[in-house]
């Protein structure tokens, strides 16, 4: 048989895949075109692995997608090997039916998807449908796998994913999020039963669910993605690439151990890390940008990091992925080394990114509620007696001084606040911006609520000033930057910031000669830091 299938393979003008609305902010579909980057990185690994072999010919490889949505990547997957397959197998028909039995397999996230990622890869919601490419498969599921799934309640939690109990009392009728790839303690066990037999996948690859679709958004929610790729890591494929949001690299509800176990695996070979994420996913707002890697079993080594925003050059550097001395990927492979000069500078040690405590200027900086006083505090309209000022969510008011516990080093002395937030970018990346929001000198007998975060104590106003000059500097802020992993500014952040003699007015040209600063590195910093008198965009 040499004619063609019903239906086949081929591309459409437009591709209904670029067209579809995304699920949530949480929950998107890939782009056709970033789903074949990340393909293409595949292919180039295994034919760098495999004396030039092309992945494409080869009509033993498994390929799996956990958490299919559109089923992009199954549907790209699909065309590649038919295209690659041409010689090994001539019938178009035989050769189609290899791929979406033998070769291709996907477990939805919602019965919707499961009917979307099968239409995208066997041109009919259903596998044994008429108008199905397919003509062997035995149930409508095909490789494409989908049952509602309920959450395991634990304490009025899952015990798999976290979830709470309102997401755990939610109605029938709406979907569980109990995502199936996830809610086990045996993987392999579990892809045997949904696929009927042992498997073993050499390339597993997709777009996870990011956080809990319980009603959290942005940094406050908790994000399961890291389940996902733990998940896949236990199946032992040969290759594993994931695109998630970047915020593992510094911080992150819960991602502490996640991190240490990426940062730590020399078989994680490349990063592609995207500022914005509306650089991957066109108009979804998730702060702190996303990344996709690749992780090669077999190949252990160093990490390909590349960076990648709008219209800027892409910067591409191989390099460790933990510096010494930091437990966060650095982003920024230019801030590295500006880092790194700060660094040697203050301690003269070359091995090291970690500055010692005494010099760190996360010392100086208060945790959360400095003052004992929630974010929705609001203080008093007018002064009595002993009250203090209080800085708070919207302006100011006071409160008795004898109803503060909290803090009393900070309440008779100058200090500077600043922002838990990042400026009012909303949910965009842009560049160059503010890194923090605009400090401000406080008084003695001012305190603040948890908006703020509390910079000192201080003896006097012009110490004061000096560490709001070197705030405003944008090497400081630069500095901030590489350990801040979204818009949540917490005291962490500073922990790369070195602190000065607080007996000038600091500039940034005080501090580029200080630390003996390349033209680059100058043009680098004032590219991605906006100054702090200008307004975010």
């Amino acid at each position: 048989m040499t004619t063609q299938p019903g239906f086949t393979i081929r591309g459409r003008n437009p591709d209904v895949l670029t067209c579809i609305a995304n699920l949530s902010n949480d929950e998107v579909f890939t782009p056709p075109e970033f789903a074949n980057r990340m393909l293409d990185a595949i292919a180039d690994a295994w034919a760098a692995d495999s004396g030039g072999a092309n992945i494409w010919a080869d009509p033993k490889v498994r390929f799996l997608d956990p958490f299919t949505k559109s089923g992009v990547f199954l549907r790209e997957i699909t065309s590649r090997l038919t295209s690659g397959l041409a010689d090994a197998i001539p019938d178009l028909q035989d050769r189609v039916e290899h791929i979406v039995t033998k070769q291709v397999f996907g477990i939805a996230i919602t019965y919707k998807t499961s009917l979307l990622a099968r239409r995208s890869v066997y041109c009919s919601k259903h596998a044994k449908g008429k108008h199905s490419i397919a003509k062997s498969f035995a149930t409508d599921s095909g490789n494409i796998w989908f049952e509602r799934t309920e959450h395991t309640r634990v304490s009025n939690k899952c015990s798999y994913c976290g979830a709470s109990k309102e997401m755990l009392d939610r109605p029938d009728e709406l979907e569980t999020h109990a995502y199936a790839f996830i809610h086990t303690n045996d993987i392999k066990a579990r892809v045997a039963e949904l696929f009927g037999g042992t498997m073993q996948f050499d390339v597993i690859i997709g777009n996870p669910p990011y956080q809990l679709d319980d009603g959290g958004y942005g940094t406050s929610a908790a994000p399961i993605y890291q389940l996902f790729v733990q998940q896949a890591k236990a199946l032992e494929p040969r290759y594993l690439s994931m695109v998630i949001p970047a915020r593992w690299f510094a911080g992150g509800k819960g991602l502490d151990e996640f991190r240490e176990s990426m940062l730590t695996d020399d078989r994680l070979r490349s990063i592609d890390d995207y500022l914005s994420a509306s650089d991957v996913f066109p108009g979804v707002g998730l702060k702190g940008g996303v990344c996709y890697f690749l992780w090669d079993r077999n190949n252990p080594g160093p990490c390909r990091v590349s960076t990648h925003f709008k219209d800027w050059p892409v910067s591409t550097t191989t390099r460790p992925l933990l510096e010494g001395g930091a437990d966060v990927f650095i982003r920024f492979n230019e801030g590295l080394s500006i880092l790194k000069k700060v660094v040697e500078f203050e301690t003269g040690d070359t091995a090291s990114v970690l500055l010692p405590q005494t010099k760190r200027f996360d010392q100086l900086v208060s945790s959360r509620k400095p003052f004992g006083l929630e974010t929705t505090f609001k203080g008093k309209a007018s002064k009595g007696t002993g009250d203090l000022l209080v800085y708070q969510n919207g302006g100011t008011g006071y409160v008795a001084k004898t109803s503060i516990s909290s803090g009393g080093q900070f309440i008779d002395k100058w200090k500077v606040y600043v922002g838990r937030a990042a400026p009012g970018t909303g949910n965009r990346d842009t560049y160059p911006h503010k890194i923090i929001s605009t400090p401000f000198v406080g008084e003695p007998g001012t305190i603040c609520a948890e908006t703020y975060l509390c910079i000192g104590p201080f003896d006097s106003k012009s110490q004061a000033d000096s560490v709001l000059s070197y705030l405003s500097c944008r090497l400081t802020r630069l500095l901030i930057l590489l350990h801040k992993p979204s818009q949540d500014t917490t005291r962490k952040v500073y922990t790369f910031v070195p602190t000065q003699a607080w007996t000038k007015l600091w500039t940034d040209e005080d501090l580029y000669t200080k630390y003996g600063l390349s033209g680059d590195e100058i043009a680098f910093i004032e590219k991605v830091v906006r100054p702090m008198g200008e307004a975010d965009e």
